[in-house]
């Protein structure tokens, strides 16, 4: 995925402002240099794999297949001008990439799931890309049923963002502008469109790797290693507050059944909260508000 996103005409063009050289070989060598460059980044965000199969509209694609989307950034923005894209490491930035005409992969930073009140644009914690990390395959969430408004946005966002061409399946799905706005682009699904489930995710996430010598690794859930700055901060309580507040809001907008399901203590989520810990989740979010 992090080369396919550099691969492309848009990639390459911005790699060639980015160095500001339009020499073809230097390029080429810049993108074998940096062809891992969103890996460590998209290893630490919550993943989602949303499904079109219920709805009539699927997916389509563009040749800039490895898309992202930022409510704060549109079309016109900055961040978008030319061969630009909102940087993945900033809170608010959200990946998505079709699988196939019913499966799409969408990525967001953990951090913009528990404070989703922060600004989008602001940096992640841990945003340098340039060092390793730990996937934690069990944290991905799965049966996201979109219905089809949602596919129309996702599908112009797609579009928005190509730097020239598209394709679907059917002609009627290559014009998602019949139905979206870009006026609306901050809106989409409530601002969450592309949100997974905090319902679903955990607050914590250390990593600690047991090796045969005796010795051990350790990742904290932004990739911070042990004696680096920032490993393990103490638990802020604003941020803490506002995850669960996120929380109750997701479950007042979007009712109790979860929309992203993971393998939280090695089984999956349940379908739908329960009345007790639903209700909790709302009277946190009214009494954090009026906070």
């Amino acid at each position: 995925m992090s080369t396919q996103k550099l691969r492309t005409p848009k990639g390459l063009g911005w790699l060639s402002d980015s160095a500001k050289t339009t020499d073809q070989n230097k390029i080429l060598q810049l993108l074998l240099k940096l062809r891992q460059l969103y890996c460590a980044i998209w290893a630490e965000c919550i993943w989602l794999i949303a499904d079109a199969s219920q709805s009539a509209t699927k997916f389509i694609v563009s040749d800039h297949p490895v898309t992202v989307y930022n409510r704060k950034c549109g079309p016109r923005s900055q961040w978008c001008r030319g061969t630009n894209d909102p940087d993945i490491w900033l809170h608010g930035t959200h990946t998505i990439f079709p699988l196939c005409l019913d499966k799409i992969l969408i990525l967001t930073n953990l951090s913009w799931v528990r404070n989703p009140y922060q600004s989008e644009v602001g940096l992640r914690p841990n945003p340098n890309p340039f060092r390793g990390a730990i996937f934690n395959f069990t944290d991905i969430q799965t049966l996201r049923y979109l219905n089809e408004q949602e596919i129309r946005e996702i599908n112009f966002i797609i579009k928005s963002r190509a730097y020239r061409y598209i394709g679907a399946a059917e002609a009627e799905w290559l014009y998602p502008e019949k139905h979206v706005t870009k006026s609306d682009w901050y809106q989409y699904g409530n601002g969450y469109l592309l949100m997974p489930d905090p319902r679903s995710a955990t607050y914590g996430g250390e990593i600690i790797i047991g090796h045969r010598d005796g010795t051990a690794s350790a990742f904290d859930e932004y990739g911070h290693r042990p004696l680096e700055e920032g490993y393990r901060d103490e638990v802020d309580e604003k941020d803490w507050g506002t995850f669960h507040r996120f929380q109750g809001e997701f479950a007042r907008l979007f009712g109790p059944y979860r929309r992203g399901r993971a393998f939280n203590t090695m089984r999956l989520d349940k379908e739908r909260d329960d009345d007790d810990f639903y209700q909790y989740h709302l009277r946190l979010e009214k009494k954090k508000r009026k906070q």
